[in-house]
């Protein structure tokens, strides 16, 4: 009791909780790009930010326009411009943080969210490497485990458990599981998932939520945040309720399909 006493009361330092902060979506690849970036010895700039604002219009949200230059000089196949689009609607957010000795604070409240597409002229780049990683994901890596004890003492059923293992499997015939919603799905690595997704879309053009959570068995709310990033959402028309690949992934899926 005195341990769970202690948990619940831990103080937060909130000194920071009127900064504002901005909240920014960004991909895989550009996540990654910024960690090695900042475990270097060097400490490069990581990205610079520039605002541009419309004169004629300066009073409108949709005069300021945020464009993103990826900062040092070897980011690979990353696309080194994006635009940033900004959120005009969410739900009030903050930051907090939390030192290796459990020390909580509060860092800032968010004032703008934003997420991250590839310029139009990185959009080659992109494409690029969107196919590369598809052909990496369909390497499969297989490997063979030589088992030590060849003579299979440890594969033969104890004494007394045949009559177990016998009446289990018929029981397992007469009541076979049924997978309902109850049933926990673990999340997969976004990146794998993503390469799935786009193996599913070469398969065809269209998909439902129910059809993509049971060709990935992934949770339909993990599935959603990965759909929004890849897809438009068809709410009308012959394909009324399903996902379609965005235009710029869609030309990606395509060159890979023709390679």
């Amino acid at each position: 009791m005195e341990e769970d006493n202690s948990n619940s009361s831990i103080t937060v330092d909130t000194a920071k909780s009127k900064d504002a902060v901005w909240l920014l979506k960004c991909p895989l690849v550009v996540s990654k790009s910024w960690q090695a970036a900042a475990t270097s010895a060097d400490s490069p700039q990581l990205s610079k930010v520039i605002v541009s604002v419309d004169p004629l219009h300066s009073d409108e949200s949709s005069a300021l326009k945020f464009t993103m230059e990826m900062g040092g000089n070897d980011t690979g196949n990353v696309p080194k411009s994006y635009s940033l689009n900004m959120f005009q609607d969410f739900v009030p957010m903050c930051v907090f943080s939390e030192t290796p000795q459990g020390r909580a604070s509060m860092e800032g409240k968010v004032e703008h969210k934003f997420d991250m597409t590839p310029h139009t002229r990185n959009m080659e780049e992109y494409r690029k490497m969107c196919r590369e990683r598809t052909n990496k994901s369909m390497i499969k890596n297989r490997q063979i485990q030589v088992i030590d004890n060849d003579r299979g003492v440890n594969m033969r059923p104890m004494p007394g458990m045949i009559g177990l293992i016998a009446s289990s499997s018929k029981d397992k015939k007469k009541a076979a599981p049924v997978k309902g919603p109850e049933v926990k799905r673990t999340r997969r690595d976004r990146g794998e998932l993503e390469d799935i997704m786009f193996k599913l879309f070469e398969r065809q053009p269209n998909w439902t939520l129910k059809q993509l959570v049971q060709e990935t068995d992934q949770p339909a709310q993990f599935l959603k945040e990965i759909l929004n990033e890849l897809c438009v959402y068809n709410k009308r028309g012959t394909n009324q309720g399903t996902y379609e690949l965005k235009p710029e992934y869609k030309k990606s899926v395509e060159d890979t399909g023709a390679e």
